[in-house]
């Protein structure tokens, strides 16, 4: 078979000429202003469990590379940690909403995200006839860490991001690849410690290293809702200052606090796009990128 019989048979039939004829129109333009641009996608959740949304997330990703956007995606794995220290009799522990990772759970870490589910994930994308190289943030120095705490507890081998050092990022896309990063870091000091970091925050710090065009979280909900029980209520936009003022009235709240807080972290670095997507919808974000109507909450 051809590839383009083969492609021809995923065209939905339902689907007629006028309306594709449309839908190329109204992203012909988008393709022009995106090719050559950066964009960082954080990618987790629901879209990273679910083989269906899984292969579309990595299809849109080849898509994105193949004419010309530079993509790079990070990755965290909670569920997939979770799953792994189960199946070894070890009780996943979190202090105030983080994992508390000691140095058992540290190599448990390590080794499910960057030697599982990093490569899992370059598989994908190669299956899909994409270029992806994975890495780590220990690889080349790309992400420094130190340890901190919360509210005074010890959290082990937890860090934050003290230095993005994109060099290797920057090699791997000027070659046409798609660098696929897991969010362990190597510690400062020289004692050779790694750092379990938040896959959100690095994914923020990575664009703002790169200087992103676009930074994209795919999360589990619509985005920013007025009413989290009602999906139509959802925020398609929200200026930087008004962030403070739905906090303070309870419509951002919960794990969509930090989400936003890293849209802020990459706005304020000088990312001009920032966004909170459904990864739930299968190729949304194609549909943030190449359509008028968007998808989610941007933070401008």
């Amino acid at each position: 078979m051809s590839e383009e019989t083969d492609f021809r048979e995923k065209i939905d039939p339902r689907v007629d000429s006028v309306h594709w004829s449309d839908v190329l129109v109204q992203a012909l333009p988008y393709f022009r202003h995106w090719v050559g641009k950066t964009v960082v996608v954080k990618y987790g959740g629901n879209a990273m469990l679910n083989e269906e949304l899984k292969s579309a997330v990595m299809e849109d990703i080849v898509l994105l590379n193949t004419i010309g956007i530079r993509v790079v995606l990070v990755h965290g794995g909670g569920p997939e940690i979770n799953r792994m220290l189960e199946r070894l009799g070890k009780e996943p522990k979190f202090v105030n909403g983080l994992r508390y990772t000691d140095a058992e759970t540290m190599e448990i870490v390590q080794m499910v995200l960057t030697g599982k589910l990093n490569k899992d994930i370059v598989g994908i994308l190669l299956r899909e006839g994409g270029k992806a190289v994975g890495l780590s943030g220990v690889d080349s120095g790309l992400l420094r860490a130190r340890k901190i705490g919360t509210d005074g507890a010890d959290l082990g081998f937890v860090g934050e991001v003290t230095a993005v050092n994109p060099a290797i990022v920057v090699s791997l896309l000027d070659e046409g690849f798609i660098p696929v990063v897991s969010t362990v870091a190597l510690g400062e000091g020289g004692d050779g410690a790694r750092y379990n970091i938040n896959a959100d925050t690095a994914a923020a710090k990575i664009a703002v290293a790169l200087r992103a065009e676009k930074f994209v979280q795919l999360t589990n909900v619509p985005g920013v809702l007025r009413d989290v029980g009602d999906p139509k209520s959802l925020i398609q936009r929200i200026h930087l200052e008004d962030v403070q003022k739905y906090i303070d009235d309870g419509t951002i709240a919960g794990g969509m606090i930090p989400k936003i807080e890293c849209c802020m972290l990459a706005r304020q670095g000088g990312v001009p796009r920032t966004h909170i997507i459904d990864g739930r919808v299968p190729h949304s974000l194609l549909i943030e990128m190449f359509s008028d109507r968007g998808i989610g909450t941007m933070i401008y």
